[in-house]
């Protein structure tokens, strides 16, 4: 891997957030490379700024917050440095698309869900009218929900748990991403469903040839998914390696109590 070229390469990010008058800083130097086909694994436990770091690149930190040092280059351009709607858009959900942790908060109740995944589709790929309306269709077979053409006009109430995740990954990858980030996307499901969802994020991956960043807590989903991991504790990533040298060979104590958490 080291011979390619990163498709993204963060280098001593940093990021604050202004609370009550105060400045806090989430994320403090961290730095990766991502490479394009592979699967990246950030773990670590609640809080520790998994969902803070990927969100910058995207552009979607909250209000309060902003990248105070450090670069993001994504296709030759330093993205950490865009400050307005208009620059993200050009990278948002057309180069990088993210699934975000509850599917619920992501869809719109109001709207039907082929409709939803319709938006995406006129947005990114210019497509308009039935020709969008038949790629969300198709968007929802590929991502194996029965009946598309039936589905497409239900709302996101009638669908359960594992349904609603296959249309916010629909809806993501319809965009035909160059990257996806799929932040925690099995902590709502149970295990069954749970291994479904990694599989079609899978096979999604070979067949659009996209790059993944998982973030997740769960050791197990890293042991079967990921290529490289990188470990966070406390805003920094303090361990980072291929997914043999940390289940097999990790050096930092924070790594050996995250594995011996594991339910044996």
């Amino acid at each position: 891997m080291a011979t390619k070229e990163p498709i993204l390469s963060a280098r001593d990010v940093e990021i604050q957030f202004s609370l009550r008058g105060r400045k806090l800083t989430a994320i403090r130097k961290c730095s990766l490379d991502l490479y394009e086909g592979e699967t990246l694994a950030i773990v670590g436990e609640s809080g520790s700024g998994k969902s803070v770091f990927t969100k910058s690149f995207i552009g979607m930190l909250d209000a309060n917050g902003s990248i105070i040092g450090g670069s993001i280059m994504y296709d030759g351009v330093d993205i950490s440095k865009y400050k307005t709607e208009k620059e993200w858009m050009t990278i948002r959900g057309k180069k990088i698309a993210m699934v975000m942790q509850d599917p619920m908060t992501s869809l719109n109740p109001l709207k039907v869900v082929g409709k939803q995944i319709q938006e995406s589709i006129e947005l990114h790929q210019g497509l308009k009218g039935e020709e969008a309306k038949k790629e969300a269709i198709e968007m929802l077979r590929k991502v194996g929900i029965p009946n598309p053409e039936r589905r497409y006009n239900q709302y996101p109430h009638e669908f359960s748990g594992g349904m609603r995740q296959r249309v916010v990954i629909a809806i993501a990858v319809a965009c035909r991403p160059q990257i996806l980030i799929c932040d925690e996307p099995t902590t709502a499901l149970d295990v069954t469903i749970q291994a479904q969802i990694l599989d079609l994020v899978h096979s999604l991956q070979k067949e659009l040839h996209m790059t993944v960043i998982y973030i997740t807590h769960d050791l197990g989903v890293v042991a079967n998914v990921a290529d490289r991991v990188a470990v966070m504790y406390a805003g920094q990533i303090v361990e980072y390696g291929l997914v043999n040298e940390i289940f097999y060979d990790a050096w930092h104590p924070y790594t050996w109590a995250l594995l011996s958490a594991l339910p044996q």
